[in-house]
């Protein structure tokens, strides 16, 4: 009984453990890369590329078959121990084995293996680009939800401000110190305050519902994050130039690695093409043994045709053994353009493979710039923000002096109010703005979106 009570409280604990836990960004960044399907579809091209390295290391090694027939004759048939034309019902029975190996091929084996290599850098590259692209995702969906949560936060202070300002005023109405007006206006400020804070709740749950999507979860409604508070610390990034950052991401990021490897990969292709041209030298070796159930015909002393059974099945075999061994020269000489033809498409995509580094190249010092100008042109959004917050915080309190004793209306003092609000939503909006941006400038010198 008391193990079964036991049993039941941990099943309890377990169950509000996880419908207690919040995720931080780097539970969701790792959650992320060990479960999207783009990355695991990724995944599954590595492991293609691996198969394909072993077909390469496989063109090394020699082939080996084996092979054994087994046939019914009848009427005339051409006896494979005699050789001779014969009408007859017989069993012939063959068995085989061969060996073979390339001895050179124009260094098509080597180049396929090199190739092989480079294909698989190449998809090395491909998964973490892949891995790098769900983190900024995540992380760009995880700070929405911390700036959504403040933004409640706000809203929900706001209509609580609203209702107190409410109350005061029909406070001052029943005392005759202001008009009505001023308290249906106070009702219909208390009304919209009330679908913002709607409005900001279903935007909550629809930036979790965005994250628990890239997550693959599907309970988004018990889904939450970590309330993490980042600090506006000047990052050290930041501190360099754009062109600095630039060459320390020509160093880390791998869209150019990929196209550098895809250059290499198309070389490669080439020079496989162009050992179609040269003659191929294989080494071969056979082996094989028949035997049959045919009878045998001899002449006896006297000129007379004797007939025998068939020897034994093993002897056949010993007596019909059969080696070949040797070298098979091919010379390519015409063969309808199509080697030179293979020579002249891997040339062509050589050439695609040239401009692709290129124009990698040419983006990723765009994106560069432009990481590096949205983060400052981010700061200094934030900076007017705070200013603007500052002063329209000072403008609605002297608003409400002026409304407390009877020199503005409650029209006035809402559009304060609602001036104030705005602009503690602009703040929240620039400062995660601005954190983000400086993550993607980060993350282009080489540093990870979790911190990792």
């Amino acid at each position: 009984m008391k193990q079964y009570i036991a049993l039941v409280l941990i099943l309890i604990t377990s169950f509000a453990e996880a419908q207690e836990k919040k995720w931080t960004l780097k539970e969701c960044v790792d959650y992320a890369i060990e479960n999207n399907i783009s990355i695991q579809q990724s995944q599954l091209d590595t492991e293609l590329i691996a198969i394909e390295r072993k077909d390469a290391l496989g063109n090394f090694l020699p082939t080996a078959n084996a092979n054994a027939s087994h046939s019914w004759n009848i009427g005339l048939n051409i006896n494979p121990i005699t050789n001779a034309a014969e009408t007859q019902t017989f069993q012939n029975t063959s068995v085989g084995f061969n060996v073979g190996i390339d001895i050179y091929n124009g260094l098509q084996n080597q180049n396929r293996l090199r190739r092989a290599n480079l294909t698989k850098i190449a998809g090395q590259y491909q998964l973490k680009k892949m891995k790098d692209d769900v983190s900024l995702n995540v992380a760009n969906a995880f700070l929405q939800i911390l700036f959504n949560k403040e933004n409640l936060k706000v809203q929900k202070e706001q209509l609580l401000n609203n209702q107190k300002q409410k109350e005061r005023t029909q406070t001052l109405v029943d005392a005759g110190s202001v008009p009505r007006g001023d308290l249906m206006d106070m009702t219909a400020t208390v009304a919209t305050s009330q679908q913002l804070v709607i409005n900001a709740e279903n935007a909550l749950l629809i930036s979790k519902l965005s994250l628990a999507q890239l997550l693959l979860l599907e309970d988004f409604k018990n889904f939450d994050i970590v309330e993490t508070d980042y600090a506006l610390a000047e990052s050290e990034v930041m501190i360099q130039s754009a062109d600095a950052i630039y060459e320390k991401a020509k160093e880390e990021r791998v869209e150019l690695k990929i196209a550098r490897a895809n250059l290499e990969v198309a070389q490669k292709d080439i020079e496989i093409s162009k050992g179609a041209l040269q003659p191929s030298l294989r080494g071969f070796y056979s082996f094989s043994s028949r035997a049959t159930n045919s009878d045998r015909f001899s002449v006896d002393n006297n000129g007379n045709i004797v007939a025998r059974g068939p020897d034994a099945i093993f002897n056949q075999f010993s007596d019909n053994k059969g080696n070949a061994f040797g070298l098979q020269l091919n010379v390519p000489i015409l063969n309808g353009f199509s080697v030179r033809n293979n020579i002249e498409r891997s040339k062509i995509a050589f050439k695609r493979s040239q401009i692709s580094v290129n124009q990698q190249e040419i983006d990723l010092k765009r994106n560069v710039y432009t990481a590096f100008t949205d983060a400052n042109g981010a700061l200094n959004a934030y900076e007017a923000a705070v200013i603007a917050r500052d002063a329209r915080q000072q403008s609605y309190k002297y608003a409400q002096e002026r409304f407390d004793v009877g020199l503005l209306n409650a029209f006035d003092l809402n559009q304060a109010q609602t001036l104030f609000a705005n602009s503690e939503s602009e703040v929240i909006r620039t400062k995660y703005d601005y954190i983000f941006r400086v993550k993607v400038v980060e993350f282009y010198f080489g540093i990870p979106i979790a911190g990792r």
